[in-house]
C-alpha cells in the first residue's frame, strides 16, 4: 500500500510539473525610463488565473492599476483546431530617482497552484535640465541648415542642439599596434528621424589598420548626455590599430539624415483641421575629428619579435617522434589570444640538416569584437627526413609585446628529439645526397634535373683492328673516336659536379632564383588583379616583395623586418631613393591587404612592386 501511494504521488507530481511547464506567467516593462515620466508594467498569463500578488514597488510610485483584461482566439488550419488565451494585469508606475533598479517577481494562482513570474530590471535616467546646455564640439558635429520648404519653427526643431553625431573613441592614448574602438553615434531629441541617406563619407583612417564591426540592424535607446535625454543610434564602429607612433588624427565623418517635420498651413476647410501635413527635410550632420596619441613600443625588442601586440598563448604539438626516412614530420603551433592577430609573423622552425622543409600551412580563425581581434592562428610545419639518425628540433620561439604588463614576452615550445630509422627500401639518404655525401636541397624540386640519365655508358673494351689495308690506312684517325668521347665525358662530369655543388648551396640557389620566383608571384598577382580578387592580389604582392628581399639579402623571412632591410640595403650601397621605394611598397602592401582600396591603387601598387624588383636587380647586392 505504501508503494502504491508513493507511485500515485509521483504521477501527481509529474502531472503538476507538466502543467507548470504549459503555464507562462511573465512580466514586461521598458528597459529604460526617465524620472518623472509614467510607464507601464504588465503581467501576463496564458491561463485563467486569480489572486495576483504584486511585488513591492520600491523606488517607484504606483499611479494606477492593476487594470485587468483578457483576450482569446480560436483558429482552424487544415482541420486542426488551435486556441490561445491571455490574461493581463497593467500598472502605471513612475520612477522616483535615477539609477538602475529591479522589480521582483509577482505570484498568481492557476488552478490552485502558485506560479511565479520573472523579475524586471529597469534603468532610470535623470530628468532633462530646464535649460539644455550646448553640446561640446568634442561630442558632436554641427547640423547644417536645410529644408527651405519647412517653416522657421521646424528649422528650430532640428537644430544642432537636438540632432548631432559624436565621435567616441575608447582610448585617446595607446601604444603602437594597440587596439582602440571608434564609434559614431547619432543623438536626437524632439526630432523625427525617418532614415539615413547613402551620402555617408567616413574618414580614410590613415595611419591605422581598420577592422569594421558588423552593425546589423540599427537599434535606438535612451541616453542621458550633457544634462539631457536623447534617443541614440550607433551608425558605425571599427577597431583601429595604430601603425606608427606620434599624434594621429581621425578626420571628420559626414552623415546625412532625413527628418520628418510638420508643415503648418492655413486651414481652408473644416476637413483640413483633422489632418496634419508633413514634409521630409535633409540634414547634413558632421562628426568631429579626434586625435590619438600613440606611444612607440619600448626599445629592447627580443630577437625574432613577431610584431604581435596584445595578450597571447601558444600550444605546440608534434605528429610523431619516431619515423622512417621519407616519412613526414608535422609540428602544429596554435597562437591564441587577442591583439593585432592579422599582423603576427609566422615563427620559423630551425630544422636539422637532412630534413626537407615545406612552406608552413597557416589557418586563421579570428573574430572582431569591441575589444579587438581575438581567436587562434594555427600553423602546421611539415618536413621530411632524408637520412637516418637522431636529431633535435630546437624550440620555436614567439615574442610579442604584452599590452597589459607593458613588457616584451617570449614564449617557447619544447625541444623535440626525433629518431629517424632507415626506410623499408634500405635507403639511407640516396634521395637526399649525391655520390660525394653532399646534401642536395629539395626545396625547389622543379629546378633539379635527373642528373643520372644525362651520362651514357662508355664502352671501355678495345677495338679489334685487322690487317686489312683500308683499315690500316685510317689507323691514325681511329684514336679520335676514343679521345673525343673521353674529353666530352670529362667536361660533362665537371659541369654536373659544379651544378650539384651549387644546388647544395641553398643560399646561392635562392639568390640566383630570386627574380624568377618573384616573377611567378607577380604573374599570380596580375591574374588576381585582372579578376579583381583583392585578397589574393595583396597576398601575392606582399609575398613576392618579402620573398624576393629574403632571397636577395640571404635572410630568412621570419628574421626579416623593415628595420634590418633598410640597414642592409644602405650597407650595400643602395641609394636612399630605392630604399624609400622598398619601404613604401612593403607598407602599402601590408596596410592595403586589410583595408579597402580602389582598382587604381591596386594598379599603382603592382607597377611600383615590378619597378622595385627591376631596380634591385640592377643593384650589386
Amino acid at each position: 500500500m505504501k508503494k502504491k501511494l508513493i507511485i500515485l504521488l509521483s504521477f501527481i507530481g509529474m502531472a503538476l510539473a507538466g502543467f507548470a511547464d504549459d503555464v507562462v506567467f511573465k512580466a514586461s516593462a521598458p528597459s529604460q525610463v526617465i524620472v518623472g515620466r509614467p510607464f507601464q508594467l504588465t503581467f501576463s498569463v496564458n491561463h485563467s488565473a486569480r489572486d495576483l500578488r504584486a511585488p513591492q514597488f520600491t523606488d517607484f510610485d504606483v499611479l494606477s492599476g492593476p487594470y485587468t483584461s483578457t483576450s482569446s482566439s480560436t483558429s482552424f488550419v487544415n482541420g486542426h483546431r488551435t486556441s490561445s488565451y491571455e490574461q493581463t494585469y497593467t500598472y502605471t508606475l513612475m520612477a522616483q530617482r535615477a539609477g538602475t533598479f529591479t522589480i521582483g517577481p509577482a505570484t498568481i494562482k492557476v488552478d490552485g497552484n502558485d506560479i511565479q513570474s520573472n523579475g524586471v530590471r529597469i534603468q532610470v535616467l535623470p530628468e532633462d535640465q530646464e535649460t539644455p546646455p550646448q553640446p561640446s564640439p568634442q561630442g558632436r558635429g554641427q547640423g547644417n541648415p536645410g529644408g527651405q520648404s519647412a517653416q522657421s519653427s521646424s528649422s528650430n526643431q532640428t537644430s544642432s542642439e537636438n540632432l548631432f553625431v559624436r565621435t567616441i573613441v575608447s582610448k585617446t592614448r595607446v601604444q603602437e599596434q594597440e587596439a582602440l574602438l571608434v564609434t559614431y553615434k547619432l543623438y536626437f531629441a524632439n526630432v523625427d528621424v525617418a532614415q539615413l541617406t547613402n551620402n555617408t563619407k567616413l574618414p580614410e583612417f590613415t595611419g591605422f589598420l581598420k577592422q569594421e564591426l558588423d552593425q546589423g540592424e540599427i537599434q535606438t535607446q535612451l541616453e542621458h548626455y550633457n544634462g539631457r535625454n536623447y534617443q541614440t543610434a550607433v551608425l558605425y564602429r571599427a577597431v583601429l590599430y595604430p601603425q606608427h607612433s606620434g599624434d594621429i588624427t581621425i578626420e571628420p565623418a559626414h552623415f546625412e539624415a532625413i527628418i520628418r517635420v510638420q508643415t503648418r498651413q492655413q486651414v481652408r476647410s473644416v476637413f483640413d483641421s483633422f489632418f496634419e501635413t508633413y514634409t521630409n527635410v535633409t540634414r547634413a550632420v558632421n562628426a568631429p575629428k579626434a586625435t590619438i596619441h600613440v606611444d612607440p613600443l619600448p626599445s629592447g625588442k627580443p630577437a625574432g619579435f613577431s610584431g604581435g601586440v596584445g595578450k597571447f598563448t601558444i600550444s605546440p604539438s608534434i605528429s610523431q617522434t619516431e619515423v622512417q626516412t621519407n616519412d613526414a614530420v608535422t609540428i602544429k603551433l596554435d597562437i591564441s589570444g587577442a591583439g593585432n592577430m592579422k599582423l603576427i609573423k609566422t615563427p620559423a622552425v630551425d630544422w636539422p640538416e637532412g630534413f626537407e622543409p615545406y612552406d608552413p600551412k597557416v589557418t586563421n580563425n579570428f573574430s572582431t569584437t569591441t575589444n579587438g581581434v581575438s581567436g587562434t592562428k594555427s600553423i602546421e610545419y611539415l618536413a621530411i627526413p632524408r637520412n637516418a639518425g637522431d636529431y633535435t628540433i630546437p624550440a620555436i620561439t614567439f615574442s610579442y609585446f604584452d599590452i597589459e604588463e607593458k613588457a616584451y614576452k617570449t614564449l617557447a615550445t619544447p625541444e623535440y628529439a626525433i629518431h629517424v630509422k632507415r626506410g623499408a627500401n634500405g635507403a639511407n639518404g640516396e634521395n637526399g645526397a649525391n655520390g660525394e655525401g653532399q646534401v642536395i636541397s629539395y626545396t625547389h624540386k622543379e629546378d633539379i634535373k635527373q642528373l643520372g640519365t644525362d651520362i651514357r655508358y662508355i664502352n671501355t673494351k678495345p677495338l679489334k683492328i685487322t690487317n686489312h689495308p683500308s683499315q690500316i690506312t685510317n689507323y691514325n684517325h681511329l684514336w679520335l673516336f676514343y679521345a673525343v668521347p673521353l674529353v666530352l665525358a670529362t667536361m660533362i662530369l665537371i659541369f654536373l659536379r659544379k651544378q650539384i655543388k651549387e644546388n647544395a648551396d641553398i643560399t646561392r640557389v635562392k639568390y640566383k632564383q630570386a627574380n624568377k620566383v618573384a616573377k611567378k608571384r607577380l604573374k599570380a598577382a596580375a591574374e588576381a588583379l585582372k579578376a579583381n580578387n583583392k585578397d589574393v592580389f595583396y597576398a601575392a604582392i606582399e609575398q613576392a616583395a618579402w620573398t624576393y628581399l629574403s632571397d636577395r639579402l640571404s635572410i630568412p623571412t621570419a628574421d626579416l623586418n623593415k628595420e634590418n632591410i633598410s640597414s642592409i640595403l644602405a650597407q650595400k650601397g643602395v641609394s636612399e631613393a630605392v630604399i624609400k621605394e622598398v619601404m613604401n611598397v612593403l607598407s602599402t602592401a601590408e596596410f592595403a591587404r586589410y583595408a579597402p582600396a580602389t582598382d587604381h591603387a591596386m594598379d599603382d601598387l603592382y607597377t611600383a612592386t615590378t619597378n622595385l624588383i627591376n631596380n634591385l636587380e640592377d643593384q650589386k647586392i
